[in-house]
């Protein structure tokens, strides 16, 4: 390696690879952050309209962190800014995967650039789908990680069909198209369907989402992983054995208690009957509300997406606000008694900073296992779904909003719960020294 870092005490140069989604972006730019308030230089890669639309970096370390920007291959049928998943319309969600995996040759093009000018960078730390990234990585001697963004305890449920998914991922994701199911009698009836889907429909490579995965981690020396044994203390260790290669982790990055830094979202279904029925849902709870909610593409008017007459009924009491929101400054606030959330890692790790119990409402990913791990913990509780749609409604909202919110017996406990897991979410000293012990070892494996 002929222009990386010799010495033990010179800075790295890494380079992180986000997916091109909000609940990815900003977990990296906080790693981005903390590796740079270590005097660490940084290569941030992503799309143009992505580095717009983040918050703005922390002055204090700005100058180590470069946003690289690599714009997204046009693709017929996506529309142009579509270069993320909250800006990609329904059902055009195959074409930013095609678009994502022409990505590939650019960003080929920029890590040999940067070896060439003698700047080769010290470490790769890719998403779990950049299969590609990880593959120009080995072709210029670059030591690669994967970063897991999803719960260690959400991966290690893997456990019973992880050698089937590592010998023969096309073999395993045609058995799971054929079955229906991941975990028969585990997982609701409608999620299973989703994750059959999604494991088994071929992606615009050619590859499931799952081959996708398998073939990153192949390529990467270790993976790191946004936990710590203190949060998954049984996961965690199980997961340096299903991967057979070492998980590094890096604490949970919990965002700045001050919520002083940009902006993030409430994201909100997209599907109006969801939308609505959300909306009578919180009207129906009596309860005081703060709802980020997002526009659905193509919608003018925001009315035309919430129940005639929402907004004079719950004047006064609710408000409705379309898009960004300061979400961490808002969960700061002492007014704030509950977190209706979809359950992605990075809104349950926010809410729990400031113990905060949560209403779960989760639409796809791993939102539905994050939600039963919640559960699980006892610090709050999921909207009744239909077990075969996985619908919902107004009473189901309304009710769940109340138990969590009103019901003295119930909210006692979620709210002593979520009290004990701020305890460990918000020990900065915890998760800080975590990211010191990851840059130890990624000398100690560049330095082999």
């Amino acid at each position: 390696m002929d222009a990386g870092s010799s010495s033990s005490s010179a800075p790295l140069h890494v380079v992180l690879c986000p997916w091109l989604a909000f609940g990815h972006l900003l977990p990296y730019l906080e790693l981005a952050e903390r590796l740079a308030s270590r005097g660490h230089r940084v290569s941030y890669v992503t799309t143009p309209g992505n580095i717009a639309r983040l918050p703005p970096v922390r002055p204090a370390v700005a100058p180590r962190i470069e946003l690289v920007a690599l714009p997204l291959p046009h693709v017929d049928g996506l529309p142009d800014g579509a270069d993320s998943t909250n800006k990609v319309p329904h059902g055009k969600s195959e074409l930013l995967w095609k678009a994502f995996d022409k990505l590939g040759n650019p960003f080929l093009e920029f890590l040999g650039a940067a070896c060439a000018s003698g700047k080769r960078p010290d470490w790769l730390i890719v998403d779990i789908f950049h299969h590609w990234a990880a593959a120009a990585a080995l072709e210029h001697k670059v030591p690669c990680a994967v970063f897991l963004l999803s719960s260690a305890s959400n991966i290690a449920s893997w456990d019973s069909r992880w050698s089937s998914w590592r010998a023969d991922p096309a073999a395993a994701a045609a058995k799971l198209a054929a079955t229906g199911h991941e975990q028969p009698g585990t997982v609701p009836h409608y999620e299973s369907k989703k994750k059959t889907q999604l494991f088994a429909n071929q992606e615009p490579s050619g590859m499931s989402i799952v081959q996708c995965f398998f073939l990153t981690l192949e390529r990467c020396t270790v993976a790191v992983m946004r936990s710590c044994p203190e949060w998954e203390p049984e996961s965690i260790s199980l997961l340096n054995t299903l991967m057979g290669r070492p998980v590094i982790p890096l604490g949970l990055l919990p965002p700045s208690p001050d919520g002083g830094r940009g902006a993030t979202t409430v994201d909100g279904d997209d599907a109006n009957r969801a939308v609505r029925e959300l909306a009578h849902g919180l009207e129906l709870s009596g309860t005081r509300f703060l709802w980020a909610l997002r526009k659905p593409s193509g919608v003018v008017d925001d009315a035309d997406i919430l129940p005639p007459g929402f907004i004079e009924r719950t004047r006064g009491r609710g408000s409705v606000a379309m898009g960004w929101v300061p979400q961490t400054s808002i969960l700061a606030h002492g007014a704030v008694g509950a977190f209706l959330t979809h359950c992605g890692w990075s809104s349950i790790t926010e809410a729990l900073l400031f113990g905060r119990p949560l209403v779960m409402l989760p639409i796809a990913g791993d939102q539905g296992p994050n939600a039963r791990i919640m559960e699980g913990k006892k610090v709050g509780m999921q909207v009744p779904r239909d077990e075969d749609d996985g619908s919902f409604d107004r009473q189901g909202v309304a009710s769940t909003v109340r138990a969590v919110m009103h019901d003295e017996e119930t909210r006692t406990v979620f709210v002593a719960n979520a009290k004990e897991l701020q305890g460990i979410v918000a020990d900065n000293e915890l998760h800080e020294g975590y990211i010191d012990r990851f840059i130890q070892q990624l000398r100690s494996y560049y330095q082999k």
